[in-house]
């Protein structure tokens, strides 16, 4: 679990500038952010160990020692690492299948990251769930979610415990549900607004804005183009430069006031990139040119802007980067050997985790099915 940022040293003053920020019924976050050295080698930090992983990721897929579906959170960094920067443990969040960083921040480790990709025991969720299916129930992470948009009315039931269990005038704890644009527009997110807004539940809707659902430009599959607005005049929404940490932690602290203060939901939009393509199936390059990715890696790149910051302000040597960064790539190897010194679950490893016991012998009679059953079912 990371757990590296610090706001302990003398402050300085960062302008994020002026189009960092667009607003649909809210007022708008300031512009100016204050932060730390500690802070920023924090951030630093978290999203290198990101990149590193998912890198790893891609060659071990490649390799073929990561199976099934993957899909992988390059150059979206930024958004996981300022949203978790401006929430709490209390708060719940879960996502889509781009959950590897998620997991990451919410407590799993990097072992346990790969061993789970790899299937094994050891993994975050003991090998049975895979690339699109992490959870951490103790740091108030409920995982992945492999369908299209469903992890949105579930974020939204979680938003409802949250106003629940708050006793009346305290504030709540916030629930977040994250999608791409590609489940930008399905029906159930509409559904769960709507559901939200009527009890005026702590719930956020984040919609990773990375420019192609799969293969398909947003100009392509959406005909309004500005997810924020999503609420039209009952739901307030922000757009936030998801490649600027400094500006999500910002935009995202307003965000969690303006909900867990009893004002109901808010949609976010996070204007971002991914730099792979959409799953380990997908090369990228069909649908976008080489040369636009390049672009937004040299223009944008969400790691590069902290280590310009961190050189710019003289908190820190690029000869102290390079160190910073040499040492994660170690760390990220030590632990992939780690991981792969693991092993499948045992066989009847199959039937725990599904019944409310753990033991098939006193799971209920009518609730097991039997090969007998299932042939009964076919004639």
């Amino acid at each position: 679990m990371l757990t590296t940022r610090s706001m302990s040293s003398a402050e300085i003053s960062v302008e994020l500038g002026s189009e960092i920020f667009s607003v649909h019924n809210f007022e708008a976050p300031g512009t100016t952010v204050t932060t730390t050295k500690e802070e920023l080698i924090g951030f630093l930090k978290e999203m290198y160990t990101m990149r590193r992983m998912e890198i790893t990721n891609d060659t071990e897929y490649k390799a073929r020692t990561i199976r099934g579906f993957c899909h992988l959170y390059d150059g979206q960094e930024a958004i996981a690492s300022g949203m978790e920067a401006a929430m709490t443990k209390d708060d719940s969040w879960i996502t889509s299948y781009r959950c590897h960083c998620h997991a990451l921040l919410r407590g799993c480790t990097v072992e346990e990251v790969f061993a789970e990709l790899f299937g094994f025991s050891n993994g975050a969720t003991k090998g049975k769930g895979g690339s699109m299916h992490f959870y951490n129930k103790e740091h108030n992470f409920y995982g992945g979610q492999g369908i299209v948009g469903a992890q949105v009315p579930v974020g939204a039931g979680l938003a409802f415990a949250a106003k629940y269990n708050t006793p009346e005038g305290e504030k709540m704890p916030i629930a977040v549900a994250a999608y791409g644009d590609g489940a930008a527009n399905q029906g159930q997110i509409w559904e769960a607004a709507n559901m939200s807004k009527l009890w005026d539940l702590p719930m956020v809707f984040v919609a990773e804005n990375n420019r192609y659902g799969m293969g398909t430009s947003t100009a392509r599959h959406s005909a309004n183009e500005k997810y924020y607005t999503a609420g039209g005049e009952v739901i307030p929404g922000i757009r936030i430069n998801g490649m600027n940490v400094l500006a999500v932690k910002q935009g995202f602290a307003a965000v969690r006031e303006y909900c867990s203060s009893g004002n109901g939901p808010m949609f976010v939009e996070f204007d971002t990139y991914r730099y792979h393509g959409h799953s380990m199936s997908d090369p990228g390059t069909t649908y976008r040119t080489r040369e636009e990715v390049g672009g937004v890696r040299q223009a944008r790149d969400p790691i590069e802007y902290v280590k310009k910051l961190l050189v710019e302000h003289e908190l820190c040597s690029a000869d102290e980067i390079k160190d910073i960064e040499k040492e994660i790539r170690a760390s990220v190897q030590e632990s992939l050997k780690a991981a792969k010194a693991g092993k499948f679950p045992e066989p009847d490893e199959l039937y725990r985790d599904i019944y409310a016991t753990t033991d098939m012998k006193h799971a209920p009679q009518k609730y097991i099915r039997t090969p007998d059953y299932h042939k009964s079912i076919r004639q």
